[in-house]
C-alpha cells in the first residue's frame, strides 16, 4: 500500500509517492524558503506508472496503456543513474525491478502482473480487450507466444551486446558505452552492500538483488553463452514471424 496520499512537485520530472514522510513537513529547526504548496488527495483513480523508457519490460506496459486509451502519468527511474537501487523505489517495490504500477492504493509491480491487472480492471465498450477470453482457442495461442517471448532473457542481450558489440549488426553502439556497462557491473556489488548497510531495513531485499546481479554478471560477459542465446533467439522471431503471417491469412 503506498504510503502516503500526496504529491509534493520537485525539481525532478516524477516523484516517488511513498517516500513522504509526514506529509512532506521539514525538520525540526529548518527554513523553508518555498512558497507553500497545497497538497491535494491522491484520486482513487490516479494512474501513475514508474518506469524506464529503455526498459523492455516498461515498454511492454506502456504499449498496454496506450492500447487500451488510459490517461496515466509517467515518472522516469533511470536504469543508468541506478535509482532503481534508491530506498525510495525499493519499498515501494520490495526490491524488484521497473516497471512499477500504482491505482489509488493498489501497488502491482512485475509487468505480467500489471499487464493482467490493465486487462481485468480496465474493461468496457471504449476500452480495447487485449487478452482473447480464457478457454478460446485464440486466448490459448496468445498465451503460448506470451510465455514463449517472456522466456528471453532481455537483459543478457542488452548487457551483451553492449559489452561485446562485435555480436551485433551494424553496431552503433559508442565505446563509452561498453566501458560504462563494465564500471557499473564492476561497483553494483560494493554499491549494494553499501546501500544495505545504510538501509538495515532493507537489507533482505538488497541482498536477493545482490544475489541476482551476481548471478548475470559472468554470463552476460561469456560470449559462447551469448552466441546460443541470440541463436535461440533468432528461431524465437523465426516462430513469431510465422505465426503473425498464419494471422494475417486468417483474418484476410
Amino acid at each position: 500500500m503506498a504510503s502516503s496520499n500526496h504529491v509534493t512537485p520537485t525539481n525532478c520530472s516524477w516523484w516517488p509517492i511513498s517516500a513522504m514522510d509526514e506529509d512532506g513537513k521539514l525538520a525540526d529547526g529548518e527554513e523553508s524558503h518555498e512558497p507553500p504548496v497545497e497538497h491535494k488527495p491522491f484520486s482513487k483513480d490516479r494512474l501513475v506508472l514508474y518506469h524506464w523508457t529503455q526498459s523492455f519490460s516498461s515498454q511492454k506496459v506502456r504499449l498496454v496503456i496506450n492500447e487500451k486509451g488510459l490517461l496515466c502519468e509517467e515518472r522516469d527511474v533511470s536504469l543508468p543513474l541506478t535509482e532503481h537501487k534508491e530506498p525510495w523505489f525499493m519499498r515501494l517495490n520490495l526490491g524488484e525491478e521497473v516497471p512499477v504500477f500504482i491505482h489509488g492504493d493498489t501497488i502491482v509491480s512485475d509487468y505480467n502482473q500489471i499487464i493482467e491487472y490493465l486487462e481485468t480492471n480496465f474493461v468496457g465498450d471504449t476500452i480495447a480487450q487485449l487478452i482473447p477470453d480464457e478457454g478460446t482457442p485464440m486466448h490459448a495461442r496468445v498465451k503460448q507466444y506470451r510465455e514463449l517471448l517472456d522466456g528471453l532473457p532481455m537483459d543478457a542481450y542488452t548487457h551483451g551486446c553492449i559489452l561485446h558489440p562485435e555480436l551485433t549488426t551494424d553496431s552503433m553502439i559508442p565505446k563509452y558505452a561498453t566501458a560504462e556497462i563494465r564500471r557499473h557491473l564492476a561497483n553494483a556489488a560494493s554499491e549494494l552492500m553499501k546501500l544495505d548497510h545504510e538501509e538495515p531495513q532493507l537489507t533482505e531485499p538488497y541482498l536477493s538483488k545482490q544475489k541476482k546481479l551476481m548471478a548475470k554478471i559472468l554470463d552476460h560477459d561469456n560470449v559462447t553463452y551469448l552466441k546460443k542465446i541470440l541463436v535461440e533467439l533468432a528461431m524465437v522471431l523465426d516462430q513469431v514471424e510465422a505465426e503473425l503471417e498464419k494471422r494475417k491469412l486468417e483474418y484476410q
